[in-house]
């Protein structure tokens, strides 16, 4: 699988709908990439993610976020080197007593610039970028493409070696015939097995982290 050389130049297509609402109800499967790319939140080994201590500040303030935004709830989620993905639920009224209508990108700027302060406090670097200006969001149609996205982010750290964020990855057949079409179809281009991950019960969900 062919490699990006500069993610900051080539930002994940993002699939906004023209006119939707996205502070209404609704799963949404997130991508946030670190700065130019760097993998600065840990390391894959033998399958399997470690995280650094900027990652577990981002583990932490992801698994925050509810506490912030009332009218979410977290599904899935995996911490790779150099980018996150997850799933978010925005919940309407009928689960949540009158939640305040935070919208999506509220919600992500608020994830960013939370980390971001706690990592460049803990390296003593204030103002220093930790994230890309973009990033990426895709609303989940329905339950068929909520299982398999939930699928891919649980295997994504045992395919790192192919993955296109990935600066040293390789081109692999069997990978892009099980997932180059949900690539193309979710990205726009390109269970849980020993993933190194831990569930946490939601109550709704689990959660990877």
């Amino acid at each position: 699988m062919s490699t990006i050389p500069d993610t900051e130049k080539h930002h994940r297509r993002s699939i906004r709908l023209n006119e939707y609402d996205y502070s209404t109800p609704g799963a949404y499967f997130i991508t946030i990439c670190s700065h130019k790319g760097k993998s600065i939140f840990g390391k894959i080994l033998d399958g399997k993610i470690s995280l650094s201590k900027f990652g577990r500040i981002v583990k932490s303030v992801w698994l925050d976020l509810p506490k912030h935004y009332p009218n979410i709830q977290l599904d899935v989620f995996v911490i790779m080197p150099n980018y996150v993905h997850g799933i978010i639920f925005i919940v309407g009224a009928g689960l949540k007593p009158a939640p305040t209508k935070y919208p999506l990108s509220e919600i992500i700027r608020g994830f960013k610039t939370f980390s971001s302060r706690r990592i460049n406090e803990t390296r003593n670097m204030s103002g220093t970028p930790v994230w890309q200006r973009n990033y990426y969001e895709h609303v989940v149609r329905n339950e068929d493409e909520l299982n398999c996205i939930r699928e891919y982010i649980l295997y994504n750290p045992l395919q790192w070696q192919f993955d296109r964020e990935n600066p040293g990855s390789i081109q692999d057949k069997d990978y892009e015939k099980q997932w180059g079409d949900f690539d193309k179809r979710i990205f726009g281009e390109r269970i849980m097995q020993q993933t190194g991950v831990s569930v946490v019960p939601t109550g709704r969900s689990d959660i990877l982290v």
